[in-house]
């Protein structure tokens, strides 16, 4: 009787604990794959480890809430022989953008301001060293303000508006 107790007790004891060991693989809601021209990829979501793989052709970075941002990044020429200060701000912007130049000549200056998509929203001559650009009536999105001096781009600034 004792050996038919200790028996069960045993297959008890497996049945609870063997389960517990596999606890910390991850459950993961959905996944699948992805394949493209640039090459392939599997993914999960849910998963409960953070990893970032690096190669030759950028990162990936595994894991749970990840951000979602594409950046399309641009070959710019730099303005040679000049201290131009240009900054944009604040930034995130509620109402208005402050745009300011320092040790630069503004009469030739003009701005851009771009939705996302890359509509252009306003155009505008910059009004000084301190130029007010209006946000009031935009919706919360992110926009590219570009900084131009005859048709050559000296800055782009990526504003986000609450």
């Amino acid at each position: 009787m004792n050996y038919k107790k200790f028996k069960f007790s045993a297959i008890l004891l497996l049945g609870l604990v063997l389960p517990g060991v596999y606890a910390q693989q991850a459950i993961t809601a959905t996944g699948g794959n992805a394949s493209g021209n640039g090459g392939s990829v599997s993914f999960t979501i849910g998963q409960v480890v953070y990893t970032i793989n690096t190669g030759t052709n950028g990162s990936t970075a595994q894991g749970v809430q990840q951000p979602y941002e594409i950046s399309v990044v641009t070959g710019l020429e730099e303005t040679n022989g000049t201290n131009f200060i240009c900054s944009a701000y604040p930034n995130p912007a509620a109402n208005y953008i402050l745009l300011k130049i320092e040790n630069y000549k503004t009469e030739n200056l003009t701005y851009q301001l771009y939705d996302n998509i890359g509509r252009l929203l306003q155009n505008n001559r910059v009004q000084g060293n301190v130029t007010n650009i209006d946000m009031c009536n935009m919706v919360i999105a992110t926009y590219f303000l570009k900084v131009i001096e005859s048709n050559n781009v000296l800055k782009i600034f990526k504003i986000v508006k609450n």
